[in-house]
């Protein structure tokens, strides 16, 4: 399996290392993560339950950082074992590039192998699994960051607004395909 993608984080490039670098956000970012706790010199000992379609199990396993090239870069080495549900292990090459005075590009390029029932249930569920966490992910450590509150205030009085407008169609003798398209859009803008 094989992840790429990029966000962009509302906070200068030297916050976001800290950030990334932060055992006490990193736990409260990662979806089902129990423990982060410092296992040597840049390695970490990772406890979380996950599930990956009809498989839900606790793993345990260790994290190292390696080629580590502050605050630019690093890659993350990870290895972990959920017993009977199987295991996973790969890396992650992780990046960070100014995007402006106060916004930072988080990319990373991530590769894993799955092995016992979590290799058994398919390539399709454990590839939208992994990019189900990752959206997750980002979207609790873009809040950490104090950038998820504008954003959820932004969706608020956007929805609000198509609620109104629909409100006012209906209220005008506005037709009936109309409202239901901005339900859908306002449905859509939820998720």
């Amino acid at each position: 399996m094989e992840l790429t993608e990029s966000h962009t984080l509302p906070v200068p490039q030297q916050r976001a290392w800290e950030a990334l670098n932060d055992t006490a956000i990193l736990k409260a970012c990662i979806p089902g993560c129990e423990s982060i706790d410092a296992d040597g010199e840049n390695a970490y000992a990772v406890a979380l339950t996950a599930a990956v379609g009809p498989v839900k199990a606790r793993f345990k396993g260790r994290m190292q950082l390696a080629d580590i090239d502050a605050p630019r870069s690093y890659t993350i080495q990870f290895e972990g074992q959920g017993g009977a549900a199987g295991f996973g292990k790969g890396d992650a090459r992780v990046t960070l590039e100014p995007a402006g005075e106060d916004a930072t590009t988080l990319s990373y390029t991530a590769s894993a192998q799955v092995g016992g029932k979590l290799a058994q249930i398919g390539s399709r569920l454990v590839d939208g699994a992994a990019r189900k966490i990752a959206a997750e992910f980002f979207k609790r450590f873009t809040e950490q960051l104090g950038g998820g509150a504008g954003e959820a205030d932004a969706e608020a009085q956007q929805e609000t607004s198509e609620t109104q407008a629909a409100s006012d169609a209906e209220g005008a003798g506005g037709d009936e395909p109309q409202k239901r398209k901005r339900s859908w859009t306002a449905w859509i803008s939820k998720s």
